[in-house]
């Protein structure tokens, strides 16, 4: 694992390519803070998140998880190394920079839920033929290759950054290109992960949902508690997996709601184009951007939440 900022994200960007087509499991730590380049390196952005999911060039299967709370953080990471392990690719646990230096209390951390998955890690490799090599990469029927960790007897195979068949040797052959980059594409129907959103749903139609990610989810809370002793229902969604993207989860609740509000700490609404992107419902939706380094405050989010609510009233 290693963990950066931004900057050191883009310089990872080559690794992580190769890391989807070595099929190497890898857990990589952003700490979202203001850019681009040198930016604002003390300041808070949430603004990564395009590029967390397609910077690398090519098509590599990933995990992006985003925690939005201290006890997160701690077992999305075991989550984080199990993916990696059992899916064979790069997982990227993004937080941002008020999540990562600012304070919290939280419950006891349940040592009893740590289990650690290394996935298809073969103990014994076979025997192998005269001249013959690992079939570190061979096609399965659940699409998980069987891996071995360097120096393991019997287990010697080639790892190269370009396209290769199953035990690793180079090969620019049309039909292994498609059956290799299906393996490794297919991985992403299959991922699976535990709470995709958190979600303060105390309403069946509510006259907003309010979204967010990373810091912003306790700034949200104290927002709707002023909002609701002004009448203003609103539920609450904390979208804690990118990609791939937990539609079906999301879905329900945008539908319920009259209007709602993606609230980031973005210059172009990076987040709230995923939902439209996955979800729909363009129509209703409405960003809350701040990207002046400062942290949203609830009065900001209850401002905004107050002239949605205006403008639904006026289009009715």
């Amino acid at each position: 694992m290693t963990a950066s900022a931004g900057p050191g994200l883009s310089l990872m960007m080559e690794a992580i390519g190769l890391s989807g087509m070595t099929e190497t499991p890898v857990v990589i730590i952003d700490t979202q803070r203001g850019g681009p380049s040198t930016g604002l390196p003390t300041k808070q952005e949430q603004s990564d998140i395009n590029a967390l999911i397609h910077g690398t060039h090519g098509e590599i299967p990933k995990v992006v998880l985003a925690p939005s709370s201290i006890e997160e953080c701690f077992y999305d990471m075991i989550e984080a190394f199990n993916l990696a392990d059992k899916y064979q690719l790069p997982v990227i646990v993004v937080t941002d920079l008020q999540l990562s230096l600012g304070k919290q209390s939280c419950e006891l951390l349940d040592y009893d839920r740590i289990s650690i998955d290394r996935g298809k890690l073969v103990p014994e490799a076979p025997e192998l033929e005269a001249g013959g090599l690992f079939k570190r990469y061979e096609l399965t029927e659940d699409g998980i290759s069987p891996r071995v960790l360097p120096g393991q007897k019997n287990g010697i195979h080639h790892v190269t950054g370009v396209e290769h068949d199953e035990s690793g040797r180079p090969s620019e052959s049309a039909v292994n290109r498609k059956l290799m980059m299906d393996k490794r594409l297919g991985k992403m129907e299959r991922i699976k992960v535990e709470n995709p959103i958190h979600v303060d749903a105390p309403y069946d139609k509510p006259e907003l949902l309010i979204i967010g990610m990373g810091s912003t989810g306790g700034t949200i809370k104290q927002a709707r508690e002023r909002l609701e002793n002004e009448g203003i229902t609103t539920n609450q969604m904390m979208i804690r997996l990118l990609h791939p993207f937990p539609a079906e989860a999301v879905m329900p609740y945008v539908e319920q709601a009259k209007q709602v509000i993606v609230l980031e700490h973005n210059a172009t609404g990076q987040l709230a184009d995923l939902i439209k992107l996955h979800v729909g419902s363009r129509e209703k939706i409405t960003s809350v951007l701040k990207y002046d380094g400062n942290p949203f405050l609830p009065s900001i989010v209850v401002e905004e939440c107050r002239k949605a609510c205006q403008a639904s009233k006026e289009l009715v």
